[in-house]
C-alpha cells in the first residue's frame, strides 16, 4: 500500500498536536481548507481525536501521532 492523498492529508493533520503536554487540541475551523476539515472527519471516525473538528488526541490518536512525527523528524534530518 502506497500513501495517498488522503493520509497524507490526516498525517499532516496529527503533526499539528503539540505531544509535548496532553492539555493541548486543536481547532478545525469551517472556513479551514476542506482537505483539512475531511481529514479531522477521518481521523475522528478512526478513533484518532476526540472530535470530528479535532480537540484532543485519543490514547491511540496519540500514538499515532508520536509515530508520525518521529517519522517525519527522520525524514527531515539534515
Amino acid at each position: 500500500m502506497f500513501y495517498n492523498p488522503e493520509l497524507v492529508d490526516e498525517l499532516n493533520v496529527l503533526v499539528r498536536y503539540n505531544l509535548t503536554t496532553t492539555q493541548e487540541g486543536i481547532k478545525v475551523h469551517k472556513n479551514a481548507d476542506p482537505q483539512v476539515i475531511e481529514a479531522t472527519r477521518r481521523l475522528f471516525r478512526k478513533g484518532l481525536v476526540t472530535h470530528e473538528d479535532g480537540g484532543y488526541l485519543t490514547a491511540l490518536g496519540r500514538e499515532t501521532a508520536e509515530q508520525v512525527q518521529t517519522v517525519l523528524d527522520i525524514l527531515t534530518a539534515e
